[in-house]
This record gives structure tokens, C-alpha cells and sequence, in this order.
């Protein structure tokens, strides 16, 4: 039994005609043998292809909702036959007309196809998202045959003209769609739609004109960028057809957790202990920053939770440049374990505040006090 349809095309079961068909373009996309190196590459694509069938037809979606896969096969229904088709492009071109399923890898059926993209991954601490920084990159593409230049022959052998096509690298083909038997345009089994034959292939290549490399390459990563930003770089991803452009590489970035920060936009935020006499008296700590250390002074009478703010300490935004803050949270540290001499101090200083006068605040009320404590003043 077939898994089931929506799974397949990872949309829900209420998704709309325009989800389902993006959902189909993006996995056709990751299943283009060019791009996917799982060598079950088209089964899975006809298993998405049959889902698309079902699901992009109203009746048969009904159908398939009440009844599942045996109320279809009940009613008639079959799968397209891809077999007689000349690869995923041709099957596409079933489902979206001539030319459309081909323009998903770069371009038109019949016109050179544009090179798949590639996606690769690099890591970053927080000083590099302040300062900007430059990393190097490996990942694996598909290029041109450095050997044959991409002709699949054996440099210095001829390469004669496809027997099958004449040259024109298509063939004429008629195919059972879900519309119907149609009179198609499909690439040459033989030559694969480059209309000659090398007579002695490429032995660096076996004949394909292309070969999997490993690349390394330095990205610039600016300053100010996000954790799971992008960066494209046009025409560094997989080798398109002869006179054709290739693919992008698109870089993830990852940006490591700093224990001693936490970024909220162009702001960091940090915690700064103040034992509790420091905080009544007030006092001057070196608080630590991305680029080293700053004084910091802390006023008499500092509230716990209280932020205290350095400016141009923090990371800066993409677009402009200009650094946000460090915030700086106080936790007011009260001892846990006191000495004879402390706890008498302490003492002394509790009974010399017991004479009813308002050391805290004025004029604060409890909901202020709630709201302050809780952060969210």
C-alpha cells in the first residue's frame, strides 16, 4: 500500500490547490537526479507524481479523503505509466504542459537546463557576528568533465551524430497522461538530448561530461547577519548544460551560543551578581563585553532586576551598521551562610531600619511592584 498522499507531499489534509502544487514543484525540484544523490531519486518522484495525480484532481481527491487508495483503484482508477517517459522533466511536462516541468531546474524543455543549486553550512561565534569574519566552505557540485570538457568523449576521439534523434537530441512520443493520450516532444534515450555520441567515452567521466567535485571556497560573512540567515552566491552551485548558467550555492549560518550573552535584535543582554550591600551603597564593576571589559557603575539603592544600559555594546544591525546596547540585568546577591561578626552587623542594621521610616520607594504601588520584579517594567 502506497504511504499515504498528504505525507508524500508534506501539506495538510486541508491544503489548497496552490499548496499542493508548491509542495509537488519544491519536491520534484529535490528529486532532479542532478541535484539528488539518493539513487532511489525517481521511485520517490513517482510516488509524489501519483500523490500530485490524486490530490490536484477534486474528484479524486474526494474519492481518496472517503475511501482511501482502494475506493480509487475501485473506481478505475490507475497510476500514469511513467515508464515510457524519457526522465523527470518529461514527466512533469505531463502534469504542467510542455517546457513547464523542465523551467523547475533553470530552464526551457528544448533550451539548455540552468545547474542545480547547492546548500552548504558553516558555523560562527558571536564576536563574528560584531566584527564580520571570513570562512572557508567545502561541499561537493557536479562540474564539467575537466577532461573532455563536458562532451563525454575521450579527448581526441570523434564524436559522431545520434542514429535515434538525427541530431535533433528529441524524439516524438505519444503518452498516457491524466489528460489523455497527447503526441509529446521527449528527450532522446540515446544521446539524452545532446544529438551526438562520443564513439570512445571519457574514461575520467565514463562518458557523462560530468564529475562530482569537492570545492572550497571563503565566504564573507558580514557583520550584524542572524542565526539561520542565507547567504546565495550566484553561480557557484551545480554545472548547468553546455551554454547554460550554474546553479547557486546558498550558505547556512550558524551561530554558536554564547553562555555569557543572549541576543535580543541589535541588543545583548547579560546578568551582572551585586552582593546586596553594594547594591544599597552603590559601586563600580567591570562588566564583561564581546571585546573585552567596561566599568560599570552601579548607583546606590539598585533594585534586583533593575537594567542598567552600556551603549554601542551590543551587535550591529545589517543595513546600517550602528551597534546596539549590552543590557545589563542586577542580581542582587543575598548571602546564604554569615559569620558571627556579619550576621551582628547585619542585625544592627535591621534594628536601626526598624524605626518606621520608608527606605524603599515612594509612591510605588503593589501592582507596580508585581510588574517591576516580573520585568515587565
Amino acid at each position: 500500500m502506497p504511504a499515504d498522499a498528504y505525507e508524500l507531499l508534506g501539506v495538510p489534509r486541508d491544503a489548497d490547490d496552490a499548496q499542493i502544487k508548491k509542495a509537488f514543484r519544491r519536491l520534484a525540484r529535490e528529486l532532479h537526479p542532478d541535484v539528488s544523490k539518493d539513487p532511489d531519486a525517481e521511485e520517490k518522484f513517482k510516488a509524489v507524481a501519483e500523490a500530485y495525480e490524486i490530490l490536484s484532481d477534486p474528484e479524486r481527491r474526494a474519492t481518496y479523503d472517503r475511501y482511501g487508495y482502494e475506493g480509487l483503484r475501485g473506481g478505475g482508477y490507475q497510476p500514469t505509466d511513467f515508464s515510457s517517459f524519457g526522465g523527470l522533466s518529461d514527466i512533469l511536462d505531463a502534469f504542467f504542459g510542455g517546457g513547464t516541468g523542465s523551467s523547475f531546474f533553470g530552464g526551457g524543455r528544448r533550451g539548455p537546463a540552468q545547474g542545480g543549486d547547492v546548500a552548504a553550512q558553516v558555523e560562527i561565534d558571536l564576536a563574528d557576528v560584531v566584527h564580520g569574519t571570513q570562512k572557508e566552505v567545502r561541499y561537493e557540485v557536479v562540474d564539467r568533465c575537466s577532461a573532455c570538457n563536458g562532451n563525454g568523449a575521450e579527448p581526441g576521439t570523434p564524436i559522431r551524430t545520434c542514429e535515434r534523434c538525427g541530431g535533433q537530441g528529441m524524439l516524438q512520443a505519444v503518452s498516457r497522461t491524466p489528460f489523455g493520450q497527447v503526441m509529446r516532444t521527449v528527450e532522446c534515450d540515446v544521446c539524452h538530448g545532446d544529438g551526438r555520441i562520443p564513439e570512445q567515452p571519457c574514461r575520467r567521466c565514463d562518458g557523462r561530461g560530468r564529475t562530482l567535485e569537492e570545492r572550497t571556497l571563503k565566504v564573507e560573512i558580514p557583520a550584524g547577519i542572524e542565526d539561520g540567515q542565507r547567504i546565495r552566491l550566484s553561480g557557484r552551485g551545480h554545472a548547468g548544460d553546455p551554454g547554460a548558467p550554474s546553479g547557486d550555492l546558498y550558505v547556512l549560518v550558524r551561530v554558536r551560543e554564547d553562555e555569557r550573552f543572549v541576543r535580543d535584535g541589535a541588543d545583548l543582554v547579560t546578568v551582572l551578581d551585586v552582593p546586596a550591600p553594594y547594591a544599597a551603597l552603590g559601586h563600580t564593576f567591570e562588566v564583561e563585553t564581546v571585546d573585552g571589559t567596561v566599568d560599570l557603575d552601579v548607583p546606590p539603592g539598585t533594585q534586583p532586576g533593575e537594567v542598567l544600559v552600556v551603549r554601542g555594546e551590543g551587535v550591529p544591525t545589517l543595513r546600517r551598521g550602528r551597534r546596539g546596547d549590552l543590557r545589563v540585568v542586577v542580581n542582587v546577591v543575598i548571602p546564604r551562610r554569615l559569620d558571627a561578626e556579619q550576621r551582628e552587623l547585619l542585625e544592627r542594621l535591621a534594628e536601626s531600619m526598624a524605626d518606621g521610616a520608608n527606605h524603599h520607594d515612594e509612591g510605588e504601588s503593589t501592582l507596580g511592584k508585581l510588574k517591576r520584579l516580573l520585568g515587565r517594567q
